[in-house]
């Protein structure tokens, strides 16, 4: 999440282990896939304990292997969050089917609710409100539910690229904070500069949207392979600091890391205390050893050995 040549005022940009960065770092989150968590010999030789990790469930991939996964990481001590993308999910029963393998397997208590990425629903949910409507997660006894966040819109539910449907969105999952016992956050999409990320945080306050926000954050990665992660997942006008990058000819072949984007919000978080992006949340699109390092080298906490 590269940010060139942003500066603010009030907010001079941070160097890395900076006391603003590594206070913005603390209690990060991270998102993984079974197939990805495969990859990875030991967990907790990356991650401090506890951390959060989501186990994102793309279409085609066996409930059986995301529950294994689920099961694995909090067998190892960390706070497991898996994907309940709604237009993959059959009908209600496959829903409290999936909580309960999850809860009775692998004793989880948190989810991701969203709409998911497939244009056709494969049964009756096309949105994460519905999934939340049917009290199913509520009735499980989860305790916390998050929904998705889009800082530069969303091309699939607002085809005109304005915020309309998306802020009506949130208006109602915020209500739904409100009228319920739901800790609530949201976890957006990533982008790569920090003035709009800024800008629409501000917004939301001002909307009265009162649910703590966890920005996405594309961890180090080689520019080719964020630029057409950030095309697929429908990213915004911030893919142009990338493309800017591409450009130069010096940077082409350097990997790209998120401290210039992560410096300018802790630095605005360590000027405006109240400012509602509470966490980070790390999209591992390097490869989730290269994202737990970089995390660790530039303030974030570190990961006890497994023998200590």
């Amino acid at each position: 999440m590269a940010l060139l040549n942003f500066k603010r005022k009030d907010a001079p940009v941070q160097t890395p282990n900076s006391p603003e960065v590594e206070a913005f770092l603390q209690d990060y989150s991270i998102e993984v896939m079974p197939r990805t968590a495969e990859k990875v010999e030991n967990f907790r030789d990356l991650l401090p304990s506890g951390t959060r990790v989501y186990i994102a469930h793309i279409e085609g991939t066996p409930i059986e292997d995301m529950v294994a996964t689920a099961k694995r990481l909090n067998d190892d001590g960390f706070a497991v969050m898996p994907h309940f993308p709604a237009r993959i999910i059959k009908d209600r029963a496959t829903l409290g089917d999936w909580i309960a393998r999850y809860q009775g397997e692998a004793d989880v208590k948190q989810a991701l609710l969203l709409a998911g990425g497939v244009e056709k629903p494969h049964g009756d949910f096309d949105s994460s409100m519905q999934l939340m409507e049917t009290g199913l997660f509520d009735a499980a006894g989860f305790q916390r539910l998050h929904v998705a966040g889009h800082p530069e819109g969303n091309r699939d539910i607002d085809p005109d690229g304005s915020m309309k449907n998306v802020s009506a969105a949130l208006r109602w999952k915020n209500d739904f904070q409100s009228r319920t016992d739901a800790k609530m956050a949201l976890a957006t999409q990533f982008a790569f500069d920090a003035a709009p990320i800024i800008s629409w945080a501000d917004t939301l306050a001002q909307e009265g949207i009162t649910l703590p926000v966890h920005i996405g954050v594309a961890g180090p990665a080689k520019l080719q392979t964020l630029i057409k992660f950030a095309i697929a997942c429908g990213v915004g006008p911030s893919l142009k600091v990338l493309q800017k990058r591409a450009m130069d000819v010096t940077k082409l072949l350097l990997p790209y890391e998120p401290t210039d984007v992560l410096g300018a919000l802790a630095a605005h978080k360590a000027a405006h205390p109240d400012f509602n992006i509470t966490n980070v949340h790390f999209f591992p699109l390097g490869g989730i050893k290269t994202n737990a390092t970089w995390a660790i080298e530039n303030g974030g906490p570190a990961a006890q050995p497994a023998n200590a």
